[in-house]
């Protein structure tokens, strides 16, 4: 599947390894901006939205390890990923970027095809965390009504996630009404050639390796790229091909030459060959405008079906859920918050029997109960989530070792808009749906217990009678 597309930013002293990055790069279909030097670097950064920094180790002045230490310590710009290509190819530099923050490490001189896979996993992890951070960012607005009050939280992410591979499939779907209209004329222009039977067998055969090699763009390091392009571009201007600089990539990326190229019109009128060229161009732009807008509609697809799992979506009401995968679900999406600071403990019981419940709410109720944990931790600590059964009710512990609520408050916690949090940082309703949901729609019992260094909250949810028996 063909990645998002993303900004990155290449981090380089030297001009020549800043435009192999950067050709590359784009190749892929993102954009670049270029820094010469660290501080100029930084200053992109806090100016403009980069997804992925490739950074270089040795540069005067400012060193990457210095850059890379800035960027992690800015809480603005530390989830941007940052991948380390460097010529240093010593173990200890690769740990040492490795342990400041950086995402990868790869030597120079990079390898295209590594570079992408990296760059792509990094892009991945980047809109992951945007995602998370949008998500954590909402507050429960509604009380009356949980579910909107989640996908509330959601929305904002989810805007964020869908918008890029939305966006593509409506450019492409535009470029491609552009680039049928010029296959059209082009094919009249064939008809007007009064190609032969053996002319159009060979067209038929040439459009078929068109799309084979369509498929399976070729892979060259940038030089080599560089070199074809210049190379096909001098020849298309020679046969009179106008736009011979945009023609020109997409011949590479087919994977033709000169030589290929020469032996393919040599049967053909020297008049006949720019419409022959210009109908290769053609049928490759419409075939990677069809993948472009093919990508980003299962990338669309992917994505409402990854909200509907988690929201429970076009399902019943009610369902049989598995309050492990609840649990877990929800450590993922709090996973931005989980620095290496806190520890997670799991304890499950391992036969703990499905109940029947509204599944999108409960996962409410656990975002709400750890995400208290987490603040209260105030930085590190440890939280450990317990699941155990009895015969009437599923029981699901959630502690933490903070520093305890005060116990002359604890009976407020679950009042609405009662929060503990400084202004602006909590609406007081977090408790206050988890109290309705866990009570009011699933018959149940929420209660806290506190002293210094530990908190637990304890949720307990009805059993089927099958499993009370």
């Amino acid at each position: 599947m063909i990645a998002e597309q993303g900004n990155i930013l290449v981090v380089d002293d030297n001009r020549m390894n800043r435009i192999k990055l950067s050709r590359s790069v784009e190749q892929q279909g993102h954009s670049v901006g270029l820094a010469e030097d660290g501080q100029q670097a930084l200053e992109m950064l806090r100016s403009e939205e980069f997804d992925v920094v490739l950074l270089d180790i040795i540069m005067p002045e400012m060193d990457g390890y210095e850059v890379l230490e800035r960027v992690k310590g800015d809480p603005e710009l530390r989830d941007i990923p940052v991948i380390v290509i460097s010529a240093l190819d010593e173990i200890d530099s690769a740990v040492r970027c490795i342990e400041i923050g950086a995402e990868d490490y790869l030597p120079k001189p990079f390898n295209p095809v590594l570079l992408r896979a990296r760059l792509n996993a990094s892009l991945e992890k980047k809109k992951l965390r945007d995602l998370e951070k949008a998500y954590l960012q909402q507050e429960v607005m509604l009380r009356q009504s949980e579910k909107l009050a989640t996908l509330g939280r959601l929305s904002a992410g989810m805007a964020h996630e869908l918008n890029n591979p939305a966006g593509a499939t409506k450019r492409g779907a535009a470029q491609l009404i552009t680039a049928f209209s010029g296959f059209q004329e082009t094919q009249v222009k064939l008809w007007q050639l009064s190609l032969t039977n053996s002319q159009w067998e060979d067209l038929q055969n040439l459009n078929e390796l068109v799309q084979k090699r369509a498929k399976q763009p070729a892979q060259l390091d940038s030089l080599s790229r560089s070199d074809r392009e210049a190379d096909l571009e001098n020849w298309l201007e020679e046969q009179g091909i106008p736009n011979s600089w945009e023609i020109a990539p997409n011949l590479v990326n087919l994977d033709f030459d000169k030589g290929e190229l020469i032996m393919m019109v040599k049967n053909y009128h020297p008049s006949g060959i720019p419409i022959l060229i210009e109908w290769i161009n053609c049928v490759y732009l419409i075939l990677s405008l069809l993948d472009e807008i093919s990508q980003g509609a299962k990338r669309v697809s992917e994505i409402v079906g990854a909200l509907k799992v988690y929201t429970y979506l076009d399902q019943a009401p009610v369902q049989s859920i598995n309050l492990h995968d609840g649990l877990d679900s929800t450590l993922v999406v709090l996973k931005n918050k989980l620095k290496p600071e806190f520890k997670i403990k799991r304890i499950y019981t391992e036969d703990m029997p499905k109940i029947e419940a509204y599944g999108s709410e409960l996962n409410q109720v656990w975002t709400n109960i750890i995400d208290n944990a987490i603040d209260a931790l105030n930085g590190g600590g440890e939280i450990i989530i317990r699941t155990r059964y009895d015969a009437q009710w599923a029981i699901i512990e959630i502690e933490d070792n903070g520093l305890g609520i005060p116990e002359e408050i604890q009976p407020k916690l679950f009042d609405p808009f009662f929060s503990t949090k400084p202004p602006g940082h909590g609406t007081g309703l977090g408790l206050n749906v988890a109290h309705n949901i866990v009570v009011q729609k699933h018959q149940g019992r929420i209660d806290v217990f506190s002293k210094p260094g530990k908190t637990r909250f304890e949720v307990r949810l009805p059993l089927p009678l099958v499993n009370a028996e």
